[in-house]
């Protein structure tokens, strides 16, 4: 989706490396880190790359809600190109507005990952250990996890030299921020540096189907 208004962009797009970034690209899905901005309207900025671990991908409608966006004492409204982009960026479904998503997403963690102490584990505590593992500790430095081809999930995203993409059967489709490029073969030995953290390449495994933008293929 392209920015119909003839405006120029405004930083609230999520690149698969997590960065906020302005480019035309809007979306199929919403995200909210907290409050990013400072100043109001036009003159809002995003100075701040999340306000704490709760990282969602939400709807980009639900019930007859409308959310403001550059207000202030009001979250920063983040775009996603696609639904594994999401993921890739360190976030996870939103339990209201997406509560199926959520759901699945939950039980394929426990089946990938386990209970915590016994029972199912609760929003929080997921965001907690996917904070540990989208960021270098006290830094804005995406983590980046060494892992072999022949273990990344449909749906995860890689670090290329070239950039971000998308692992896809036996391709890889790069992604840009014009959507996403030619596929090419996909390696099948060797180690990649995966984007998407290791938690929710658990999920993946265990059969949570992320949307996919079409062109990918």
């Amino acid at each position: 989706m392209g920015n119909a208004s003839g405006r120029s962009p405004r930083p609230n797009r999520v690149l698969p490396t997590g960065e906020i970034v302005a480019i035309a690209q809007r979306g199929s899905w919403l995200g909210n880190r907290g409050i990013l901005h400072d100043g109001v309207g036009d003159a809002a900025s995003v100075t701040r790359l999340h306000r704490g671990p709760l990282w969602i991908i939400c709807a980009l409608q639900h019930r007859d809600w409308r959310l403001p966006q550059w207000e202030a004492h009001h979250f920063t409204v983040l775009f996603f190109h696609d639904e594994a982009v999401a993921l890739a960026a360190g976030h996870r479904p939103c339990a209201l507005c997406r509560r199926p998503a959520y759901t699945a997403y939950r039980d394929a963690w426990i089946d990938a990952n386990g209970l915590i102490e016994g029972r199912v584990p609760r929003a929080f505590e997921m965001d907690r250990r996917l904070h540990a593992e989208r960021l270098v500790s006290r830094t804005r430095i995406k983590r980046v996890h060494p892992m072999s081809w022949g273990l990344l999930p449909d749906g995860a995203f890689v670090a290329l030299p070239d950039g971000p993409a998308l692992v896809r059967g036996d391709a890889v489709v790069p992604w840009t921020p014009q959507g996403y490029a030619a596929r090419a073969s996909r390696p099948i030995a060797g180690v990649a540096d995966i984007l998407t953290p290791p938690s929710t390449l658990g999920v993946l495994r265990a059969g949570y189907v992320p949307q996919i933008d079409g062109a990918a293929g």
